[in-house]
Parts: structure tokens; C-alpha cells; sequence
């Protein structure tokens, strides 16, 4: 008996994954326990239907975050931080500092986690941080960092 699964099932198959079983397991097992149901016209349709709408969604997320990307490459954050003799700073500058200006500055909301510091900027100057806003779009937003007044 053929059977659209609903999620994933060890040793069997994906969400989504049409398969070939018996059908004592399937009636009694994938069925019963909602893991599955029978591969019959409508419920392919409704498959074939759910796979379009997540690929037009995923669709959507990308030209979003490759817009957003856009506005990241084009702005640029300043920051300042306290600094000693002989230019040392005291502290760093995280990437939850830099998501903080980035919102205050250009007005757009990053997640802190999706700024990707190597090490936490000790120094000042201008830096280049990738910002990966989709597994497939990584954005380079400019961070200054200057001395306070």
C-alpha cells in the first residue's frame, strides 16, 4: 500500500515522502497513529498543493533577507567606545552593541545571533561583519568604530 507521510518515521522516510509498505502497517500503524495516510488522489493533490505554498514561502523569505541584504551592504553603523592611553580600548564591541545600532540607526531589526563575529572588536577603525540573514544570502555590514568624546 502506498502512504504520504505526515512526518518523519525512522528507518522509513521524510515528511512528505510517498512509500511502499505493507498494509497491515500501514492500516495499523502509520494510519492509526496519524504518522501517515493512503496515497490516494486527493490526498496526493493535497500534497502537491502543501509543497507549492512551503516553496513559494521559502521563496519569499529569500527575496526578503536578499532585500535586506541590500539596505545592509548600502548602510553603515558607527559606534564609540572608551579608550585609553596610546589608543587602547577598554572593552569590546559585541555583536549585540552592533544589532542595538543597526536598529537605532538604520532602523533594521537583526537578530544578534545572526551577526557573525569571529572575535568581539577590540579596536578602532572600520570593519567589515557578515551578517547571514539566510542560508543562502550573507550580508556585509560596515561597523566604524570611533573614540568617545
Amino acid at each position: 500500500m502506498k502512504v504520504i507521510l505526515l512526518e518523519d518515521v525512522k528507518s522509513l522516510g521524510k515528511k512528505g515522502e510517498i512509500v511502499n509498505v505493507n498494509d497491515g502497517y500501514a492500516r495499523n500503524f502509520l494510519i492509526k497513529t496519524g504518522k501517515g495516510v493512503e496515497a490516494n488522489n486527493k490526498n496526493l493533490n493535497d500534497l502537491k498543493l502543501q509543497k507549492a505554498k512551503e516553496d513559494k514561502i521559502a521563496q519569499e523569505n529569500l527575496d526578503a533577507a536578499k532585500a535586506l541584504g541590500e539596505k545592509l551592504k548600502a548602510g553603515k553603523v558607527e559606534l564609540s567606545i572608551k579608550t585609553g592611553e596610546g589608543g587602547k580600548a577598554f572593552g569590546s564591541v559585541s555583536s549585540k552593541e552592533i544589532a542595538a545600532a543597526a536598529q537605532e540607526q538604520l532602523g533594521l531589526k537583526i537578530d544578534k545571533k545572526k551577526i557573525q563575529l569571529k572575535e568581539a572588536i577590540k579596536n578602532l577603525g572600520v570593519y567589515d561583519v557578515p551578517v547571514k540573514l539566510h542560508p543562502k544570502v550573507t550580508a556585509e555590514l560596515k561597523v566604524a568604530v570611533k573614540e568617545e568624546a
